[in-house]
């Protein structure tokens, strides 16, 4: 493999992959961002949780009153099965990832205006100041595209949606592509200048014409490749959604799980299951059949080779269309 990073792997993709969609070739600019493989970030600001932080409310009852009584015990638990991600948000871009689940809350009894990302618990980074720096990052890429789907929302009033959707809008401003019964091409975004596909799972969001709604996410719940692949399997032998939706390759661990697997922690299983979930995963195609895929999410997307291998079946799609 040759030592220049912008040399050609697999016939159009680098090594770089800091700017992959301004490198695709011509004749996927006018495809849809719905029919492209995109790599995704599940729970993609889950490597800043904050062990000090409150415990989410909408966690069972009995969970947070044993976190309460045992936090010396349930935390360093919680951090080893909560934590998907261990790359921060500017690195996951320069690796190519284009699609983040972002999941906000406003903590309990909070008398500030911050807002934070959980899973579990709190991150220890606010909304605002991450978002910011993905902003920054998006003014030296003015080709590249990112797809933010902020959910959850917990502990968030009407009043505070309102001010959070105001300060978003200022922030990415005309970045932001507006919402459209149809989903926009690469040629397209960049002919506007927009960047971001803001999605918003929050009733509010039909008000704002920048904001798009809620995109599907095929969530396995499973703690095996295997059972992760069968899930997927079945969805897609119903048929994929009509606009953007995510392929979740990430398996999930309940309480049982954990407790009879306590030595083992979400990144020791995504590494054991990665072999044949990646085997799995290069098989995949893109594009406007039933059964192709669109984004595709995973777990510790920096220490895993994830970026290459979605980004590659791009050139799968060019060679059935071809």
């Amino acid at each position: 493999m040759s030592d220049d990073k912008h040399s050609s792997t697999d016939g159009f993709l680098t090594q770089d992959y800091e700017e992959w969609m301004s490198r695709l070739p011509e004749e996927l600019w006018d495809i849809p961002l719905s029919n492209l493989a995109i790599p995704g970030s599940h729970d993609a600001m889950s490597y800043c949780l904050d062990m000090k932080s409150p415990m989410v409310q909408s966690q069972p009852v009995l969970i947070r009153l044993l976190d309460r009584l045992f936090r010396c015990f349930s935390r360093p638990v919680i951090l080893r099965w909560a934590t998907t991600q261990h790359k921060s948000i500017g690195d996951q871009l320069h690796m190519g990832i284009r699609y983040f689940d972002l999941r906000i809350a406003r903590k309990p009894h909070d008398s500030s205006n911050y807002l934070f990302f959980t899973h579990v618990i709190y991150s220890h980074l606010s909304v605002l100041e991450t978002l910011a720096s993905v902003a920054t990052w998006l003014e030296s890429h003015p080709r590249e595209v990112v797809i933010l789907s902020c959910s959850h929302f917990e502990g968030m009033s009407a009043k505070v949606h309102e001010s959070f959707i105001l300060s978003l809008r200022k922030l990415f401003g005309s970045k932001l592509c507006p919402r459209m019964e149809a989903v926009p091409t690469l040629r397209s975004m960049w002919s506007n200048r927009w960047q971001v596909l803001l999605s918003y799972e929050d009733q509010s969001a039909a008000r704002y014409p920048e904001l798009w709604p809620a995109i599907p996410y095929w969530w396995a719940n499973q703690p095996t490749a295997q059972g992760v692949i069968n899930y997927l399997d079945r969805r897609k032998a119903m048929g994929r959604p009509d606009g953007l939706f995510v392929s979740g390759l990430n398996l999930t661990a309940n309480l049982c799980f954990m407790v009879l697997e306590w030595d083992q922690s979400l990144w020791t299983l995504s590494q054991e299951n990665w072999d044949q979930l990646s085997v799995w995963l290069q098989k995949q195609t893109p594009g406007y059949s039933l059964q192709s895929l669109n984004i595709i999410a995973g777990d510790f997307v920096g220490p895993i080779p994830f970026c290459p291998l979605v980004i590659a079946l791009n050139q799968r799609f060019l060679l059935h269309t071809t």
